[in-house]
């Protein structure tokens, strides 16, 4: 198993980013998938998932800013975010929802002006 996420970079206020996270996990269309954000000196925190059946869930603080979508053909997580903000500033991780292991190296995110 193994997680590859990419897309992060610096950003000002307002923009947009998309995240991607290339899966190599035999049953990923069968997996309810995450991502997930850790902040400097913070815990890991979730941010959304998204079901197999497509069915997405969101923390408040990122909720009609942020979109998770999949491509279960390429076994490929997506996290579009728009209108970010500081505090989105973090490290972002996929993995499957509820795991503890496998997580990846990261993407960072930076958003400041």
């Amino acid at each position: 198993v193994q997680f590859v996420e990419s897309g992060g970079g610096l950003v000002q206020p307002g923009e947009s980013l998309r995240l991607s996270c290339a899966a190599s996990l035999s049953g990923f269309r069968f997996s309810t998938m995450a991502w997930y954000r850790q902040a400097p000196g913070k815990q890991r925190d979730w941010v959304a998932s998204i079901t197999e059946g497509g069915i997405t869930n969101y923390a408040d603080s990122v909720k009609g800013r942020f979109t998770i979508s999949r491509d279960n053909a390429e076994s490929t997580l997506y996290l579009q975010m728009y209108s970010l903000k500081p505090e989105d500033t973090a490290v972002y991780y996929c993995n499957v929802l509820g795991w503890n292991n496998y997580w990846g190296q990261g993407t960072q995110v930076t958003v400041s002006s």
